[in-house]
């Protein structure tokens, strides 16, 4: 019976609101039981909840008093926790409504009024209002060993958007690693395996914006109507919802109203959802339900590709010995990277001159802090200590740890082979060591390089590093 009543509350709504609004609030409703005069409907959340008292309350009561009579009332069922396999979902009842009290704004149900800059899109219109740059592909998209579980993920999320496990997908790393590209690499591969679905890319702060403006403006319930009806929603950089509450508090319900109805959520920050200050902890738990996949900074062989893409793409061709120098000097983000490549091509072509290795120099002295004019004793020690992981402090100090006798002895040998320096002066520069201790260096580097293949590796790795400098 209370299927029945509910059918025919659901024929007078649908006659009676846009067809996307009566989708949206009403199909994912689920009548429980009826116990007259109350009959007890299931809703996808609070916030859902929330949503119909404040704007279709008018209406609920005229649908339910039009098959139950004057002394109908209605009685929520809110599914707190979804549950899963093994355990039912888990709902609170609401109190009983006694009585239809609430109303909307203009004293009846919410129209969507087609004036609000927030309105309902058109799915013509869907292409438009994406914020997508088209560039922004997994084609252009060069993979790595500090980006393959990052890709595979988002190649995962674009096949099959909401139904993967990767919901939310949260990509994380540090500026200029490409977090902003792979998330609309995502939106773009769905746009064009899903055109029916309606992809939106936001910066976290034009998000904000958005809602500071649609409160001002008294549109707040259209703000959150056009973001409901999202199907994939892609938030960029999320840390600068920072001690933005109201703005955390809305996302948060727009958030669980899109994952509970099977929406694709993906979302970037600067740093792990556990490090993020100043953002609710509700909100904080709920990043963490997908799948959290980090970039880190490309290595040489990512870098050299990214070059070499950029290039093709560009129709340059570059001499390699070039291409190899820009790959070793620039190791911060692709974002330099890329910079420096312009700059590069900006530099010959304004110059009219070959793009050859003094040039590439010249740039990059202008641009890149740490390039240093030649391989000295200093740059020897910051590098080896980097590559090593330790301080440059202790490749001068007593310690005898293996790890720093390692890099130690790599550093006297490097600096033997690159610089003028004698034995003695390298001994000084590395604690006050005499030069016996700078010669048993060298010889247990060529004692490790004739038995150790991972040593073996880590000495060709370096060489290369030092060779591009000195060249």
């Amino acid at each position: 019976m209370h299927t029945r009543i509910w059918d025919n509350c659901l024929k007078y709504i649908g006659n009676r609101i846009p067809e996307q609004s009566f989708k949206t609030w009403f199909t994912p409703i689920i009548p429980l039981k009826f116990s007259a005069p109350v009959l007890t409907i299931q809703v996808p959340s609070q916030f859902f909840y929330e949503w119909l008292e404040d704007n279709y309350v008018q209406l609920l009561k005229e649908a339910i008093q039009s098959e139950i009579g004057s002394e109908g009332k209605l009685e929520y069922s809110v599914i707190v926790d979804k549950g899963n396999a093994k355990n039912q979902p888990y709902t609170v009842n609401l109190a009983q409504k006694k009585e239809f009290a609430r109303y909307g704004q203009n004293g009846g149900y919410n129209n969507q009024a087609s004036t609000s800059p927030f309105a309902l899109r058109e799915v013509e219109n869907a292409q438009q209002r994406s914020n997508l740059n088209s560039e922004n592909t997994f084609d252009t998209y060069i993979e790595g060993d500090c980006n393959r579980l990052a890709r595979s993920a988002g190649l995962a999320v674009a096949s099959k958007p909401g139904i993967t496990s990767f919901n939310p997908l949260m990509i994380y790393g540090g500026v200029g690693l490409g977090k902003t590209h792979l998330a609309q690499a995502i939106g773009n591969r769905i746009k064009r395996e899903h055109p029916e679905q309606f992809v939106l890319y936001v910066a976290s702060e034009k998000f904000a914006s958005q809602f500071i403006e649609a409160l001002k403006n008294n549109s707040l319930q259209e703000f959150q109507n056009f973001y409901l009806n999202v199907d994939t929603l892609i938030i960029d950089d999320v840390q600068f919802f920072k001690d933005k509450v109201k703005t955390q508090e809305i996302f948060f319900h727009i958030f669980n109203h899109l994952h509970q109805n099977g929406k694709q959520i993906i979302m970037s920050s600067d740093r792990p959802p556990t490090e993020l200050k100043g953002l609710q902890e509700r909100l904080v738990s709920r990043f963490k339900w997908g799948l959290t996949a980090d970039l880190q900074q490309p290595d040489f062989e990512t870098r050299l590709a990214i070059i070499q893409r950029k290039l093709q793409d560009d129709g340059l061709e570059i001499d390699d010995k070039v291409l190899e120098y820009l790959a070793y000097s620039v190791d911060t983000n692709i974002r330099e990277l890329e910079g420096v490549l312009i700059s590069l091509v900006a530099h010959a072509s304004l110059t009219r001159s070959e793009i050859d290795l003094e040039l590439a120099k010249q740039t990059l002295k202008s641009i890149v802090k740490n390039i240093e004019s030649e391989v000295g004793i200093d740059y020897i020690q910051k590098t080896v200590s980097e590559y090593f992981n330790v301080s440059s402090d202790d490749l001068k100090a007593k310690t005898r740890k293996k790890e720093i006798v390692i890099a130690r002895q790599l550093a006297m040998y490097f600096s033997k082979d690159y610089t003028n320096h004698s034995l003695k002066s390298i001994g000084s520069h590395f604690g006050g060591r005499d030069h016996s201790t700078v010669i048993h260096a060298l010889q247990s580097v060529n004692d490790m390089l004739d038995t150790d293949a991972r040593f073996r590796s880590s000495f060709t790795e370096l060489k290369k590093k030092f060779k591009m400098k000195a060249i």
